[in-house]
Parts: C-alpha cells; sequence; structure tokens
C-alpha cells in the first residue's frame, strides 16, 4: 500500500516537519543515551505500528553501532538478558508512556522509581520529551500510512539540516 499523503513535500508538513525534527534535537543533543534514546523510540514505535519508525530506528541504531541480537529482542525485554537494568527502566517507562489509554495511572509509582533511579533530572526531562516526541511522530507516520523498509540512516536529520 502506498502512502495515503507525502509529509515530506506538503508545504504545511514540511513546516511542521522541520520545526519537529528541531524540537528533537533538543533531546538528542541530551545527556540521556543514545542507545537509550534509540530502543525507547523502537519500543514505542512497535507499540503503535509504525513501520517507518521501526524502519528508521532499527538501522539508525545499527548505524551507531547497537548489536542485531538486542534490536530483536526489543520487543521482547522482560524475558532477556542483554539490557542493562537503566535501559529496562525506560523501556517500561516507554511502554508505559505510550499505552496510556490501557493503564489509566499513565506510568506507574514502581517504573517512575525506576527511572528516578537509574537517570538524573536532565536525563529523566529527555526521556519524558522522548517518549511524547516519538509517540507523535508515529500518529502522523501511521495516518499517513507511510511504509518502513526504505530508510537510509542519517536520511531524516539530513533532510532538516
Amino acid at each position: 500500500m502506498d502512502a495515503r499523503f507525502d509529509l515530506f513535500h506538503n508545504e504545511i508538513a514540511a513546516k511542521f516537519a522541520k520545526r519537529f525534527a528541531n524540537t528533537g534535537m533538543v533531546v538528542h543533543q541530551s545527556p540521556l543515551p543514545k542507545s537509550t534514546q534509540e530502543l525507547v523510540s523502537l519500543r514505542a514505535s512497535q507499540i503503535n505500528g509504525c513501520g517507518w519508525c521501526v524502519d528508521m530506528h532499527v538501522k539508525e541504531a545499527a548505524a551507531a553501532g547497537e548489536t542485531p541480537v538486542r534490536l530483536a529482542l526489543v520487543a521482547v525485554w522482560r524475558e532477556s538478558t542483554v539490557f542493562t537494568e537503566a535501559e529496562r527502566a525506560a523501556l517500561a517507562f516507554a511502554e508505559e508512556g505510550t499505552r496510556l489509554a490501557d493503564a489509566h495511572t499513565g506510568v506507574s509509582d514502581q517504573t517512575w522509581a525506576l527511572v528516578r533511579e537509574h537517570y538524573d533530572d536532565d536525563q529523566v526531562a529527555a526521556l519524558i520529551c522522548l517518549v511524547a516526541l516519538i509517540n507523535a511522530a508515529n500518529r502522523l507516520a501511521v495516518i499517513a500510512h507511510q511504509r518502513g523498509g526504505s530508510y537510509e540512516p542519517g536520511a531524516f536529520a539530513a533532510a532538516f539540516d
């Protein structure tokens, strides 16, 4: 199936995308580890069924040195041994922050405590913003029916330089 709408070549959508990408740079340049950023983005994208974002984050993470085993196990991180305790806290946070309609309390106190145990204030701020941003990006791509498979690492950043 082809995309319903080309978000990259419409003037209004392109203006929005550029500002959205600039907002994302705040998170990208934060002290939250880059590997954690990609794992969180990948997990939220998997939950939301965003093929374009899954494609992008798998390829960006691999290009940055993430291992195939860890990428393959993100969807089942609870049943794997390859993630640190800090990463596990971030993945739980990503899931709970993404599945707001499934959990009326949003992020649980237990998950919040784990996140606070492993991340400082700046990293927590970045993590909150990242979960909000990736969920918005997933919705944009899913609504427009952007499909995964053709993304090349670095293409998103290059489009907005």
